[in-house]
């Protein structure tokens, strides 16, 4: 899977987010206070997870744009 610019910098961006809540859960884990520790880690992981597997209506106008282009230039085979 590749990532095109645009979204290695929305990924960057959520990890300047999510890596400070996964080291804080990771704290509490290791504090006794798993509840609490799991749960910041669960949202660390969903915070990078969502964006990538969830359509969002600024995503719908690409996706469209994607479908014609690659109905209209097909990629060539290895063969040619």
């Amino acid at each position: 899977m590749r990532l095109g610019i645009l979204e290695m910098l929305g990924l960057g961006a959520t990890l300047i987010f999510a890596i400070p809540v996964g080291i804080f859960g990771v704290q509490l884990l290791t504090d006794g206070q798993t509840v609490f520790g799991g749960g910041m880690l669960l949202l660390a992981v969903l915070m990078v997870a969502l964006p990538k597997y969830l359509t969002t209506p600024q995503d719908i106008p690409m996706i469209a744009a994607e479908k014609v282009i690659g109905g209209v230039a097909k990629d060539p085979d290895e063969d040619e």
